[in-house]
C-alpha cells in the first residue's frame, strides 16, 4: 500500500491508473478508522480495480467552537487497518496542501443543507462539499463510497454530483453498529465508560420509532415527541435535534408515507453524536 501526501503526486498516480483502463473507488475519511470505514473499503474493493482512501481532517467543515484540534489522528494505525481491507493508496494531504495561501473558492448547496446538521452547524456542508469536490477532481473516482450514518451528507453530495453533472456514482453503505446498537463513529473514542452506556439512547430511540411505525403510527409529530421523551430519560443526553423528513428530498411531512428519514443529533457529555433510521409507512 502506498501513502501519497501531495496533490501533484496523486494526479500522476491517477493518470497512470486511467491509462491502464482501471476503475477507481474512493472512500473519503477523516481517519481514526473503525469497522464502519473498513466496510466501505471492502465494498470499494469489490466494485473497483483500485481503492483510494483519503485521510484528511478537513478544517473548513468545523465551526469555531467544534473539535477540529481534538479530532483523533492516527495515520500509523489507520494505515495498518486500511491495508487489511485491501486499500491500494492512502491520500493524506496536509491542510496547507488542500487550502494554500489565498484559497478562496467554495461550493454551496442550497435547500437541502438548511436543516438538520446544516441548521445546527452553519457552514458545515459548505466545507464538506468543497473538500469532496476537490477530492473528486484530484482522484477522479468512478465510484465514491459513503456511510448511511451521515445520511444528510450523502444526500447533499448526491445532489451536488447531480446538479454539477459530475461523472461519478455515489454509493450509500448501510450503518455499521456495535453489538449493542451504537453506530460506529470516530467520536465514540471521546466517550467515558458512563457516557458510552448513555449513548445507547440514540439507537434505542430509533428502534422505538420503528416499533411505533410497525404498530401503525404514522403521525410524524407523535413519533417525534415519543423519541424526544425517550432520549430525555437519559440524564447525560442533550438533544440538538430530532427531525423526520421525506427521503431522499428531506421535505417537511406530516405523515410517514413511503421512505422517511428520522435523524437525530444528541450530545452525550461534550461529544456530539448523530444517528438515523429509514422508516417506511
Amino acid at each position: 500500500m502506498r501513502i501519497i501526501e501531495t496533490i501533484e503526486e496523486m494526479k500522476i498516480f491517477v493518470k497512470q491508473v486511467k491509462a491502464r483502463g482501471l476503475s477507481i473507488g474512493l472512500v473519503p475519511t477523516m481517519g481514526s478508522l473503525h469497522e464502519g470505514h473498513l466496510t466501505l473499503m471492502r465494498q470499494a474493493k469489490e466494485q473497483s480495480d483500485i481503492v483510494v482512501v483519503s485521510i484528511f481532517v478537513n478544517p473548513t467543515q468545523f465551526g469555531p467552537n467544534e473539535d477540529y484540534t481534538k479530532y483523533p489522528r492516527d495515520l500509523t494505525g489507520d494505515s495498518v487497518q486500511a491495508g487489511t481491507a485491501g486499500v491500494d493508496v492512502i491520500f493524506h494531504p496536509q491542510a496547507q496542501e488542500m487550502y494554500p495561501k489565498g484559497y478562496s473558492s467554495f461550493i454551496e448547496i442550497d435547500g437541502i443543507t438548511q436543516k438538520l446538521c446544516g441548521l445546527s452547524r452553519p457552514g458545515h456542508f459548505r466545507g464538506v462539499a468543497t473538500v469532496v469536490t476537490k477530492l473528486f477532481n484530484v482522484i477522479q473516482p468512478d465510484i465514491a463510497f459513503f456511510g448511511q450514518k451521515d445520511a444528510q451528507q450523502v444526500l447533499v453530495l448526491q445532489r451536488m454530483a447531480s446538479d454539477l453533472n459530475m461523472n461519478i456514482v455515489i454509493e450509500i453503505v448501510p450503518i455499521v453498529r456495535e453489538k449493542d446498537g451504537l453506530a460506529m463513529s470516530s467520536r465514540n473514542a471521546f466517550l467515558s465508560v458512563e457516557e458510552r452506556r448513555a449513548a445507547l439512547v440514540l439507537s434505542s430511540s430509533l428502534q422505538l420509532a420503528k416499533q411505533l411505525v410497525t404498530s401503525g403510527e404514522i403521525n410524524v409529530e407523535a413519533i417525534r415527541q415519543q423519541v424526544i421523551a425517550s432520549i430525555q430519560l437519559e440524564e447525560l443526553a442533550q438533544i440538538d435535534y430530532v427531525e423526520i423528513h421525506s427521503y431522499p428530498l428531506l421535505e417537511t411531512i406530516d405523515q410517514i408515507i413511503g421512505k422517511t428519514l428520522l435523524a437525530l443529533a444528541v450530545r452525550i457529555g461534550n461529544t456530539r453524536l448523530i444517528d438515523n433510521i429509514i422508516l417506511e409507512g
